[in-house]
């Protein structure tokens, strides 16, 4: 074969050339990758429990950042803020904002009122408290047991912030911390809380005029918006009812045996056992992520079983 016939061909014509050139400029168009889709953008709407104007928030992944952009918009420090309840202005531990906002939920931020000190005589061991903190460093009362010791000084109200025990500030401490704290105060002394309660609202009025403009946006979504102490948020499907139930439960478990309540503890743990295969894998996995709280045996074993109990169901 003669080697003249294996050398490419040249364009014969001008157009020849422009067209082959405009052939693989289509094709390297076509091979190039699709445009990311654009961020999806959250807001949410929010206003001050008392009563106030209704502002928007958007662009946060922690406690933290959301408590800082709820201050910027009322232009106040963020240190002034208690705790946040979804859906409701009033003090309602049910609703207070842990670790989860539903896409349509509605924000009212509790801010700082009046601080008072309680003098309590410990009588007996236990006070009848059940503590819990806003993940940014202040503790507060979520419930006070019916007939308890605390129960009976009535100035000591559910939603009250714990600032100091004897003096001693504690803002910045985690809220088992607070419970060890107080247990460990001698029987038969007096000791004093100081308090600071949640802004209470004197006129309605205007959050209720306010309140109808966010009618229809209060629960319904199916999705939520899962804050992180390090991370970004992600947006995540609402739990099925058998996890929340099982969530609570680990929860309920959580006050027997430590004297605490902790939706987002209860999750944690739930979240390390319910792919293991059994107690044991659990116990190192509860090690491995939450060591510092030292739990009993018995404690662990029961978690296991409601943990058992949900993936059966």
């Amino acid at each position: 074969m003669p080697l003249g016939l294996r050398r490419k061909k040249k364009f014969n014509t001008k157009e020849t050339s422009r067209l082959v050139e405009g052939e693989h400029t289509d094709a390297a168009v076509r091979s190039l990758p699709s445009p990311p889709a654009p961020a999806r953008r959250l807001v949410f709407h929010t206003q001050l429990a008392h009563g106030s104007a209704t502002g928007r928030v958007e662009n946060f992944s922690s406690i933290q950042e959301l408590y800082a952009k709820i201050a910027g918009v009322f232009e106040i420090p963020p240190s002034e803020i208690l705790y946040c309840t979804l859906n409701t202005p009033k003090v309602d531990m049910g609703k207070l904002l842990g670790a989860q906002i539903g896409l349509e939920d509605f924000i009212f931020a509790h801010i700082k009122g009046i601080k008072k000190e309680v003098n309590v005589y410990k009588s007996e061991d236990s006070l009848g408290l059940t503590i819990t903190d806003n993940g940014a460093g202040y503790a507060f009362i979520k419930r006070i047991k019916d007939g308890s010791i605390i129960d009976s000084v009535k100035t000591v109200c559910v939603g009250d912030h714990i600032e100091a025990i004897n003096g001693e500030n504690i803002i910045g401490w985690r809220h088992f911390d607070v419970a060890k704290k107080l247990k460990e105060l001698k029987k038969e002394e007096l000791f004093t809380l100081t308090l600071i309660e949640p802004k209470k609202a004197f006129d309605m009025e205007p959050r209720s005029k306010a309140g109808k403009s966010s009618t229809g946006k209060i629960g319904t979504g199916r999705e939520t918006l899962r804050l992180r102490s390090k991370g970004p948020a992600t947006v995540e499907e609402v739990p099925s009812e058998t996890k929340e139930k099982a969530i609570g439960k680990v929860d309920d478990l959580l006050e027997l045996y430590m004297g605490i309540r902790d939706i987002d503890l209860a999750t944690t743990m739930f979240e390390a056992g319910k792919d293991k295969g059994n107690p044991d894998e659990f116990a190192v996995a509860l090690d491995e992520t939450l060591g510092d709280f030292a739990f009993p045996d018995e404690f662990v074993f029961d978690v296991w079983g409601v943990i058992g109990d949900a993936k059966q169901e």
